[in-house]
């Protein structure tokens, strides 16, 4: 069979409508290959799947061939597009552990990035400025200690976290909601580009797959399931992030939360996850504590506490504190005037020390 022929059968048994993954597994243990599935007689197959499934699978749908062709075309479109199958000698050994494992997936990149020692870092998609340092500054620390930085391409968290892995000369790896013709959201095409670059872009769904609602807990299984651990920046209790951190809870992975205001909608959800019993940290070494199996030596020294080589602490920073403060707060903690306070504000506001949040409120931030 040759390699088209191989990947047709691929493609013809999990994108048969209303057959899933469950009913796919079923066929291939009973059967043995996507081949063989299609060449059991119908009357085998309703008594693997039931009759409608059997049906399904033995009419493919008009737009089947379409499709197949659609698929091939992208994967001849550059020499760094990959589709990995079970047989497939890179295929991940940690998302078959999984509880729900693909069956396939379109890589864009380098392959060999999925059987990398890997860290999930995911989080809120409207951070505060504090939670998007805190996600460059996690991830460019463990990358430059030989982990992967595994996210989902969303704004917010997803980005920080993959510029931060980029940024320190690390590998990352962004798991898709669509097609892998499809960036989403679009602004982030040119991030999509560095990461293909520098690691790789992963998704199970074939070219032409839009951003569906449903798709993305279907992808923060595998961000869960193929990563050693996850780690939530900031989350709202309502959030994906959430979604992921329970999936790598179900998988016998550890999950991390970094807390935050008690005033803070961002920081609910990880201060849920602490009182679900994950593990509080505040420092990439904390994270690096916990996991169990080795890195590479560290290929250069990373501050990871910005405070480590400072000088003398300014007032003004150490009257904000680190939550969200007003303009009246800090006037009543500093005794300045409110001229003098507020061009230092905007200093420190130019110089990347100082976020202005709405509501007139102000946040120290941390540098990356």
């Amino acid at each position: 069979m040759s390699g088209d022929d191989h990947f047709a059968a691929w493609f013809r048994l999990l994108e048969t409508p209303g057959l899933g993954r469950e009913s796919v597994r079923r066929l291939l243990a009973a059967c043995g290959t996507p081949a063989a599935v299609l060449a059991t007689p119908h009357a085998t197959l309703c008594a693997i799947v039931g009759a409608a499934r059997a049906d399904s699978l033995q009419q493919p749908s008009p737009d089947f061939e379409p499709r197949l062709a659609a698929a091939l075309q992208w994967l001849a479109g550059g020499d760094d597009r990959y589709v990995l199958t079970l047989d497939h000698p890179a295929w991940p050994p940690t998302l078959l552990e999984s509880p729900d494992p693909p069956l396939l997936l379109y890589v864009q990149g380098d392959p060999a990035c999925l059987a990398a020692p890997s860290v999930a870092i995911v989080g809120s998609r409207q951070p505060s400025p504090q939670g998007a340092d805190n996600a460059r500054r996690f991830a460019a620390a463990l990358a430059q200690q030989g982990w992967l930085i595994v996210s989902g391409l969303a704004q917010g968290i997803d980005a920080a976290a993959h510029e931060g892995a980029l940024g320190a000369g690390g590998k990352t790896i962004a798991f898709m909601g669509t097609g892998p013709d499809i960036v989403y959201p679009g602004r982030h095409r040119a991030l999509a580009r560095r990461i293909a670059a520098q690691g790789a872009l992963v998704t199970e769904h074939a070219p032409g797959t839009p951003p569906l609602p449903e798709h993305f807990p279907q992808r923060n299984r595998l961000i869960a399931g193929l990563t050693q651990g996850t780690l939530v920046v900031e989350a709202a209790l309502r959030s994906g992030s959430l979604i992921t951190a329970r999936l790598a809870n179900e998988a016998g992975r550890d999950v991390w939360a970094i807390p935050g205001s008690i005033h803070a909608a961002q920081s609910q959800g990880c201060h849920a996850l602490i009182k679900q019993g994950a593990k509080l940290v505040e420092s990439p070494e904390d994270v690096l504590e916990e996991l169990r199996a080795p890195a590479t030596p560290a290929q250069a020294r990373l501050a990871l506490h910005d405070d480590a080589d400072a000088g003398p602490p300014d007032p003004l920073l150490q009257a904000l504190g680190q939550d969200p403060v007003t303009l009246d707060a800090l006037l009543a903690r500093t005794g300045w005037p409110t001229a003098e306070l507020s061009a230092r504000l905007l200093e420190l506001e130019l110089d990347g020390h100082v976020a202005r949040l709405p509501g007139g409120l102000y946040q120290r931030r941390h540098s990356a």
